[in-house]
């Protein structure tokens, strides 16, 4: 990876670590659905306008169709399942679900004809699914339909998002990042905005409840998301997906940190034995060359 790639990288995992705690407060304000369409179609106004600022003729006319697929998976489907998830289940399991992405991934990736399953990659996928029966079955929080939901919903947006990335990587490579990322997120906005007829706003929210809103539209979406598919373009799919791993230890660190979250013992050792299975997955060990190039 290039010293630009790392840099990114590395942004990313901040921003979007931090991002669980502002999404619970847009939640609380606007509601599941709202915290997706609203926060999408900002992401997607915000990124037009920058466009326009600075010059940028967008071209979104010709990658219409790819983009109702990215924008259905990657940005609402993704979305929602956040959106919908951390709530009832905390930000550090909703987290840990998050690092299964890059095992998807790969799957995905092989029926496609994308990847290739090495012995250590199956290894890593078997001990995915394991850390995910151990997060699932031993919670440290009563089990209710709430919670069961809110795993459900945490898998479902998971496989959005592998199934997004990878189409991306594979239908717009030759993309401009902008022109993926602003098109995809006002696609999604677009697609989830007829669901707040069925789950409204729940009242009038206060100023600081927009200002969380536009920082997550803005900041932890539209820029996040210009540098995540600048790097599927570079780096690959599912080595990018990887930033996840270091998504998942900021998150965790957060809600311990802020919103006193805790995890049993079992669940701590869920994650981390997704996350092994995850490096497996990546052949990311010390010693192993990566599956995919730099």
């Amino acid at each position: 990876m290039k010293p630009r790639d790392i840099a990114a990288y590395a942004f990313l995992a901040i921003a979007w670590g931090f991002s669980f705690l502002v999404l619970l407060k847009v939640v609380h304000a606007f509601g599941w659905v709202g915290a997706v369409s609203l926060r999408a179609l900002i992401a997607g106004s915000t990124l037009v306008l920058l466009a326009t600022l600075l010059g940028k003729r967008l071209l979104l006319a010709p990658i219409w169709k790819p983009l109702l697929v990215v924008g259905a998976t990657t940005v609402a489907g993704q979305l929602i399942g956040l959106s919908y998830a951390t709530p009832r289940i905390g930000t550090a399991l909703a987290a840990i679900f998050v690092a299964t992405i890059p095992l998807f991934s790969m799957i995905i990736g092989r029926l496609w004809g994308l990847e290739k399953i090495t012995p250590s990659g199956l290894g890593g996928l078997l001990l995915g699914f394991v850390g995910i029966v151990m997060l699932v079955g031993y919670p440290a929080q009563d089990v209710t339909p709430d919670f069961i939901g809110g795993c459900i919903a945490s898998v479902l947006g998971a496989i959005c998002a592998a199934f997004g990335s990878n189409y991306a990587s594979l239908r717009l490579r030759s993309a401009q990042p902008w022109d993926v990322t602003s098109g995809a997120f006002l696609v999604g906005g677009l697609l989830t905005l007829p669901l707040l007829f069925w789950v409204p706003v729940p009242a009038l929210p206060e100023a600081i409840d927009v200002l969380y809103l536009v920082i997550s539209g803005s900041i932890m979406s539209a820029m996040t998301y210009v540098l995540y598919f600048g790097l599927v373009a570079r780096i690959g799919a599912t080595k990018t997906i990887s930033v996840e791993f270091v998504v998942t230890l900021v998150a965790v660190l957060v809600g311990a940190l802020f919103l006193d979250e805790q995890l049993n013992l079992l669940q701590i050792s869920g994650g981390l034995v997704i996350m092994l299975g995850c490096t497996l997955v990546l052949g990311l060990l010390p010693g192993k060359r990566s599956r995919l190039p730099s």
